[in-house]
């Protein structure tokens, strides 16, 4: 009988040993008795910019999210929320109180936007949430909701991995936590937070419901916003310009004169104007080191606390715009140091910007016939397949504009459209033609075809593309007397938005 007790002692003991042994869950007792959580809800309505009609803007949205309340009397929330916002409002969850709200910094690319409430005293009574800056592998992470009484929904999920990713503006990529959480749907979801024992860990950056698994944005990326944002000038994350291949074909490491079994990445093109051609970083060379950090064959190296990563975290969420950092690099098989001074690029400096939110897209209406420069939110109007569906010849300018346009310093002209006119009779079927040339005058940006057709040739605007029918002739007289009926009969309000 002793014995028979002293077992069943035994496995109660490992059963509890066990049970202590689990990597402890994410949401503390004290939560859900809470009352003043560190959660606001943000109302957001707004209005898209119509880029198949320029001159006007699309159907307002609603959207409904979760902010994170930081010190400071900030709120944290994702930066696709509050695009091309007309108002924004804070609601708290316990009362209802509302307020408006103000985008005090916001970051696309890092897909990150800080905002503050109007009424200075509106989060006075909660607790700023703290980050966790720590989160790894087998962590398990609690997404903060929202019923519509203002009771807390907490959700747990467990961190699978932590790897670089593509963020919506897909502009290189970012640190990225992927976690397995059986998410429910609440009408605030747009945003929502993921805590780990009462601090901020990330926030939601995609959802897929059918396979269960959320993507956030991870502390490390919101510590580096964070910071930055507390310069009067916000510089956004730094990139370097340049595109590599790892190196595990040990052909591709002897032809670029790498010996043994060495590892690194081949560079296989450097971006004129960047940090990397100013470092005199060239094509062929192997990267085989940033500082202290050796690179692998694969392109990874071992962080600290997430082990093996692709080295590009090094240049995003560790380093800062200005930061000069060592590359150790095998040039002919020769070992060399280049220091690199990092910047952040912005969208105006690409040839076909990446993103052009809250503001209203550049347009020039001639005779019916609508320009339009080319740019990735341009392109993103054919919807998420944008890649497939959109123009072929316009996603491959795009997407190859460094080798196109090693210069930079211009635009892609495009004829986007044709509205039918008595100008235009004819030319009703074109559309996603490269402008080159306007009476003459090599045409870089609206701004230059807007000067050129100023001056026409023997009574006659003469457009040249990069397609057929290569030429386009307008009579300028008919064109300027027919204005004020095409913009009555098709509601624009003006022929041109130059600004």
């Amino acid at each position: 009988m002793l014995r028979h007790s002293l077992i069943a002692f035994g496995i109660m003991f490992v059963a509890v040993s066990g049970t202590l042994a689990k990597k402890e869950s994410a949401i503390p007792p004290s939560v859900a008795k809470q009352k003043q959580l560190a959660l606001v809800r943000v109302n957001v309505t707004g209005q898209s910019y119509d880029y198949f009609r320029p001159w006007q803007k699309k159907a307002p949205f609603s959207k409904r999210a979760l902010g994170a309340v930081l010190s400071k009397g900030r709120v944290l929330v994702t930066a696709d929320l509050v695009a091309n916002q007309n108002y924004v409002e804070l609601e708290r969850a316990e009362s209802g109180e509302k307020t408006a709200a103000n985008v005090q910094v916001i970051d696309y690319e890092a897909n990150l936007a800080l905002l503050e409430p109007t009424e200075k005293t509106f989060l006075d009574g909660i607790t700023p949430l703290e980050i966790s800056p720590d989160t790894v592998v087998g962590d398990r992470l609690a997404a903060w909701q929202l019923e519509p009484t203002g009771a807390l929904l907490a959700t747990e999920g467990l961190v699978t991995t932590v790897q670089m990713m593509p963020y919506p503006i897909d502009i290189g990529e970012f640190l990225t936590y992927r976690i397995s959480i059986p998410m429910q749907y609440r009408e605030n979801s747009y945003t929502v937070p993921l805590v780990k024992n009462n601090k901020l860990a990330g926030l939601l950056l995609r959802y897929d419901s059918r396979s269960q698994l959320l993507d956030a944005i991870p502390a490390p990326v919101i510590t580096h916003f964070l910071k930055e944002a507390e310069s009067q000038n916000y510089r956004g994350f730094p990139s370097a310009g340049f595109s590599f291949f790892p190196t595990r074909d040990p052909q591709l490491r002897e032809f670029a004169g790498e010996k043994g079994k060495g590892g690194g990445v081949y560079i296989t093109n450097v971006e004129a104007g960047t940090p990397a051609m100013k470092a005199g970083l060239q094509v062929g060379d192997v990267v085989t080191a940033i500082g202290n950090n050796e690179i692998d064959q694969n392109g990874n190296y071992v962080d600290r606390l997430f082990g093996k990563i692709e080295f590009t975290n090094l240049l995003t969420a560790h380093a800062y715009a200005g930061d000069v950092i060592p590359f150790h690099i095998q040039r002919n098989g020769k070992a060399m140091q280049l220091n690199m001074t990092l910047e952040h690029r912005d969208a105006k400096d690409y040839v076909s910007p990446p993103y052009y939110l809250d503001q209203p897209p550049r347009y020039y209406v001639l005779g019916g016939l609508i320009f339009q420069e080319l740019s990735r939110q341009y392109l993103k109007e054919w919807g998420l397949n944008w890649q497939r569906e959109a123009p072929q010849r316009l996603v491959y300018l795009d997407r190859f504009q460094s080798e196109f346009f090693p210069e930079r310093n211009r635009r892609v002209v495009i004829l986007s459209q044709v509205l039918p006119a008595n100008s235009t009779i004819g030319y009703d079927d074109l559309a996603y033609l490269t402008v080159t040339k306007v009476n003459g005058k090599e045409i870089k940006s609206l701004d230059d075809l807007a000067q050129a057709v100023k001056q026409p040739i023997e009574g006659f605007i003469k457009i040249e593309t990069e397609e057929d029918p290569k030429q386009i002739e307008l009579d300028a007289a008919q064109v300027a007397a027919e204005a004020p009926e095409l913009q009555e009969n098709y509601g624009i309000s003006s022929l041109q938005r130059l600004q």
